[in-house]
């Protein structure tokens, strides 16, 4: 029989299940809601839910680079023990491999396919992890790059908290040389250590510069400057706003003797091509998640005055 979209939402919100578990129950109950209902507590995937509403802010930034194709992915759960967990690794590197292979157009088309390798989809293998792991498992985001043409694609993981991947291209195929080999790896480095916002100067946009400027003028009143001499040192600031948020303006962390420019131009002289950035992407784990900050005075003392 036909299962409509509104059964299917119904479901939903009753267990809290996927939206493919919920589909899938409702088909193998012949669209009985009590049945489909059931379904799920007996697959375990009703209890799977009610940990999606706890919050996760741990887990891990994976990073995978097969080729031509790189991928950054951060899979959350509750705590910094589970992360440390060989299922939750080995569930990240399927996701991350999954995302290398199927290129999924973003995280709610990643959980509606096919698990790579397996007979059930993103979003149920979640449920899943979250049942035998038992906290919360989510996958929050990813980011994915082809390359096209000459060059290489690196990436760095820090302790699984940092991820970075950069694209590097090339005029020449060089991406076995061990210099370019090592250049990139540096970059990597680098951008994990001094979080670069834009590539060069020119993509700084208006937008950024105008609210440094609020910020550079609420902190010069703080400091009780002159109001007359405010405008001038701002944009003494701006003008050297590059060397802080542009990769190739920065000092290089492990010379900086050397802009990360100047060791780009002297790599691709000694190997003899051009190479330049064309893009790169960093994922801090847990940023901008809300975390719960559990105090458990207050928690014996609620649990005393009940």
């Amino acid at each position: 029989m036909a299962i409509s979209a509104s059964d299917v939402k119904n479901l939903r919100e009753t267990t809290g299940a996927g939206m493919m578990a919920c589909k899938k129950a409702l088909t193998e109950c012949e669209g009985d809601f009590e049945k489909a209902v059931d379904y799920l507590r007996a697959k375990g995937l009703a209890a799977a839910a009610k940990k999606q509403t706890r919050i996760a802010a741990e887990g891990i930034v994976g990073a995978v680079v097969e080729g031509s194709v790189g991928v950054l992915v951060e899979v959350n759960c509750e705590t910094d023990f589970v992360a440390k967990n060989d299922d939750f690794k080995n569930f990240v590197n399927s996701v991350a491999n999954h995302i290398i292979k199927n290129n999924p157009a973003d995280v709610d088309s990643l959980k509606e396919q096919t698990l790579d390798g397996a007979k059930i989809s993103v979003s149920e293998a979640i449920n899943e992890a979250t049942l035998k792991i038992g906290e919360k498992i989510d996958i929050r985001r990813f980011t994915r790059y082809e390359l096209a043409g000459t060059g290489k694609l690196a990436s760095y993981t820090h302790n699984g908290k940092i991820g970075v991947l950069v694209e590097l291209k090339t005029d020449s195929d060089v991406s076995s040389n061990e210099k370019f080999i090592d250049l990139a790896n540096d970059i990597t480095l680098h951008i994990a250590a001094a979080s670069p916002a834009f590539i060069n100067a020119d993509d700084i946009d208006e937008d950024f510069k105008n609210r440094e400027a609020e910020v550079y003028a609420a902190q010069l009143r703080e400091q009780g400057k002159k109001e007359e001499m405010i405008p001038n040192i701002i944009k003494g600031k701006l003008n050297k706003l590059a060397q802080e948020v542009c990769l190739l303006e920065q000092k290089f962390v492990k010379d900086p003797d050397l802009s990360v420019k100047d060791l780009m131009a002297k790599t691709a002289k000694e190997i003899g091509t051009n190479i330049s950035v064309t893009r790169f992407a960093k994922l801090n784990l847990g940023e901008g998640i809300e975390k719960k900050v559990d105090n458990l005075a207050d928690e014996v003392a609620k649990m005393t005055n009940n």
